[in-house]
């Protein structure tokens, strides 16, 4: 029997491109412009035409099947044929949604400028990010670009290296001077720290810090970088801080300078399909580009 590609099949593999870049229907619907029944009435129109099934549900979203990964790559190719048919001024493959996962720091103040920056000049493309701290998922769903501290062993995925820090131990002038100044890594046990709370902290390389101290007793612990600093500025303890963030306020003063540091980088993962999205290409670019300007810490 002769098999034709027609509209339906077309809309089925462009809604199987968005389904497998974001691992949702709801993500796909939304970056397509439908509701969530017409992406699944589509994947099922799209299983009975090509006789099998395109995606399976995995741990974490929608994954692609063999026969569905063929049919990803000749929707790409699709894709890539049609933007060569309109590649005038007038048309900008950095369009559509890019949804970013990163934890708060980076979030604020890398990736916001980074993006904000991208669709200032390309105006069709629409941006989410989410803000966590957690280690890289096997399965990136829901998320385009998934950002985490250390570098990720993940499978199937893209990584890449995209900033790196030192975390290091801070308190205001007045908290030094009540408490007094530690002069050595063991004069530290007498002081209180404001961290992560330790039974939720699930990135290694944060925790790898934390064991590189004295045991300190917890003052404000959190789960937010930006609770970590408030506490400091308040005077609730010494700090230990990523220094991109710190170095951004005048009250706060570097602890054991020349004692103690930490490296740490924030890595991102995508999925292998996602990498060869222009519009997820052009937000990972942005957010490398921005992260090594000098104007990065003002």
């Amino acid at each position: 029997m002769e098999h034709r590609l027609d509209e339906t099949h077309l809309q089925g593999l462009m809604t199987l491109l968005a389904v497998a870049r974001s691992g949702r229907f709801t993500v796909a619907a939304k970056a397509l412009g439908v509701n969530h029944s017409t992406v699944s009435r589509r994947i099922a129109q799209l299983d009975e035409a090509l006789g099998g099934r395109v995606l399976v549900r995995g741990a974490s979203g929608w994954e692609l099947t063999a026969l569905g990964t063929r049919a990803m790559q000749s929707a790409e190719r699709i894709e890539r044929s049609v933007h060569d048919l309109v590649s005038d001024e007038r048309h900008d493959a950095v369009r559509g949604l890019v949804r970013v996962g990163a934890p708060d720091a980076y979030a604020v103040f890398i990736a916001m400028p980074a993006l904000a920056w991208l669709q200032r000049r390309h105006p069709a493309l629409d941006l989410e990010v989410v803000a966590a701290t957690q280690q890289a998922r096997q399965r990136r769903s829901g998320v385009d670009i998934e950002v985490v501290v250390g570098r990720p062993q993940v499978n199937r995925a893209v990584t890449v290296e995209l900033f790196a820090y030192q975390l290091r131990l801070y308190a205001t002038a007045e908290y030094l001077q009540r408490a007094g100044r530690p002069e050595e890594i063991t004069d530290l046990a007498g002081h209180r720290l404001n961290y992560y709370i330790e039974s939720a902290l699930q990135v290694d390389d944060l925790d790898v810090a934390l064991q590189l101290l004295p045991r300190m007793r917890e003052a404000i612990s959190s789960t937010s970088v930006f609770a970590h600093v408030a506490a400091t500025r308040a005077g609730a303890g010494i700090g230990l801080l990523p220094d991109y963030v710190a170095k951004r306020y005048d009250d706060l003063t570097v602890v054991l300078e020349h004692d103690f540091s930490h490296h740490v980088s924030y890595w991102a993962a995508l999925r292998e399909e996602n990498d060869r999205n222009p519009a997820v290409g052009a937000c990972l670019s942005a957010m490398v580009s921005y992260a090594r300007s000098p104007d990065l810490v003002k």
